[in-house]
């Protein structure tokens, strides 16, 4: 009976088959460090430093007021209450746009129907009570 060898084998993927495919081959002994896998250390990565928060408040929205059936600025550089009155003199929610920017240097964003609803809802609850 022959007898089998103790030695154990490390295997590795051999990729270098240019297209054909990739197979095992064992990793040759020669030259190889036994003690290389002893060195090898757990790495510990520091964490960046968290930015610094801004003293500062951040920028106020201001708001633009559209009428799109008569095609003109009801209200530009508008803070909230301004805004909402503005849209109070219109008959629908969809008779205006409403554009939101945060800080004088940003674009205007467009709020959505829902959004400008609700500042249209406003407008009428507040020409309701007054």
């Amino acid at each position: 009976m022959p007898k089998l060898s103790s030695v154990a084998k490390t295997w590795v993927l051999d990729t270098e088959t240019k297209g054909t495919g990739a197979h095992i081959a064992p990793l040759p002994d020669a030259g190889r460090d036994r003690g290389r896998e002893a060195e090898l250390a757990l790495v510990q990565l520091a964490r960046p430093p968290r930015p610094e928060r801004p003293s500062e408040p951040p920028p106020k929205a201001t708001f633009r007021v559209v009428d799109v059936l008569a095609g003109e600025v009801l209200g530009e550089d508008l803070d909230a209450r301004e805004a909402v009155d503005a849209l109070g003199e219109l008959r629908k929610a969809l008779d205006a746009r409403v554009y939101v920017r945060h800080g004088a240097g940003a674009r205007w964003r467009l709020l959505s129907l829902a959004d400008t609803r609700r500042l249209w809802t406003l407008a009428r609850e507040g020409a309701a009570a007054g």
